[in-house]
């Protein structure tokens, strides 16, 4: 689920293979009141995220590539340790490198 302030997104739920396609209704809705907007920078919190594997990855890197071609620079902030982990183990770090600092998958 996806709740929209002017310049802050805050992604909750399941972003697990069991959970991914709830989310989908929900981040393709926020995307569409993004381009009605006039904020630049966008700030996704994470901290309500309780599970996440390669599949919400998948969706959530798309979701910023979509808001990004929308001129919106994103930046992922309160990621959840396990977040962390699971983007390091997954090795999909770049993907998410220009979102959050400190996620060049290297370290």
């Amino acid at each position: 689920m996806a709740k929209q302030t002017a310049d802050k997104h805050i992604l909750s739920g399941d972003f697990s293979i069991s959970g991914v396609v709830k989310q989908v209704d929900s981040l393709s809705h926020s995307l569409q009141k993004l381009e009605s907007g006039r904020t630049k920078k966008l700030h996704v919190d994470c901290g309500n995220i309780n599970s996440i594997d390669m599949n919400g990855l998948q969706l959530l890197h798309v979701w910023i590539e979509c808001a990004r071609m929308r001129g919106l620079e994103v930046q992922l902030v309160n990621l959840p340790d396990y977040m962390h982990k699971t983007i390091q183990q997954l090795g999909v770090g770049q993907c998410f490198k220009n979102s959050h600092q400190g996620m060049d998958g290297g370290s």
